[in-house]
């Protein structure tokens, strides 16, 4: 893995992760990390890209790693890093996907990035919060209910929360603790440089994900392939089939025994569906 150093049009540095296949590239992935992740793109996938000419870019949320905070930033906050990283190396034409709270960040991107962006992964995403249509908590780990529930009230409320959060290993399926403890144990590697600053890009992200996105969903035109476990506690399935029926061109497949984390195991699946509307 690459790190390279861009310019942002304020001046300020802006740290991006770069994987190249070893051959001819034949399309850009930008990766949007989970909470709390930082950015670099999706170690496990490594094989499956290289073998499709699949480059990966990675980028920070603010409050992750060594970048600042961005106290108020939105999910929309996210295309605009992308757009500046595209322009700046010179890429025309790319695809994103994300996992967990980086799907809200991938669509973003798809919808306010509309002649870039060629198509858009999400797997085991938050939906909008505010539709009474979706009971937005039904079906989360106790703690992550709490989260977003304080989050709601605001920073101070969600600060308390967090500060007292122990890990549940419960939040976790059987399937996707067989994931953690086999390729996807690399997410543990992306989670303690995250938090090197404290909770600030955790906070900031658990604001953004139940307060207006700054994007309407119906604006995203590129091709969706959304990607959902079942027994997701973390993310609750209902949060997928919603999108599905709000995004303008998308697929939902949902896989029946798969949780929060097993669901990765689609990512060579998702990479050649990228590959196929890139070609298209």
């Amino acid at each position: 893995m690459d790190t390279l150093v861009i310019t942002m049009p304020n001046g300020q540095p802006l740290q991006v992760y770069r994987v190249d296949p070893p051959g001819p590239v034949a399309l850009t992935v930008f990766w949007h990390h989970g909470t709390p992740n930082v950015g670099w793109p999706p170690a496990p996938l490594f094989t499956a890209s290289a073998a499709l000419g699949v480059r990966w870019l990675g980028v920070d949320r603010p409050g992750y790693g060594d970048r600042p905070r961005h106290p108020g930033r939105t999910v929309a906050d996210a295309a605009h890093d992308v757009a500046v990283i595209a322009r700046a190396l010179g890429i025309a034409r790319y695809a994103v996907m994300g996992h967990s709270g980086g799907g809200p960040h991938a669509l973003a991107c798809a919808a306010l990035c509309p002649e870039q962006v060629v198509a858009a992964v999400s797997l085991a995403g938050l939906a909008p919060y505010g539709d009474p249509a979706l009971d937005y908590f039904e079906g989360m780990y106790p703690g992550g209910r709490a989260e977003l529930q304080a989050a709601l009230k605001g920073e101070p409320a969600l600060a308390r929360v967090l500060k007292d959060s122990v890990f549940d290993p419960e939040m976790f399926t059987p399937r996707d603790h067989a994931a953690l403890a086999g390729d996807w144990s690399w997410l543990n590697t992306v989670v303690r440089p995250a938090l090197a600053q404290g909770p600030g890009g955790m906070i900031d992200d658990d604001l953004a994900y139940v307060r207006p996105w700054g994007v309407e969903l119906s604006q995203v035109q590129a091709p969706v392939a959304l990607y959902h476990g079942g027994e997701d506690r973390i993310v609750p399935v209902a949060h997928a089939a919603w999108l599905a029926a709000h995004l303008p061109r998308a697929t939902l497949t949902r896989s029946a025994g798969d949780g929060h984390l097993s669901v990765l195991n689609a990512g060579p699946q998702a990479l050649h569906w990228l590959l196929h509307q890139a070609a298209g």
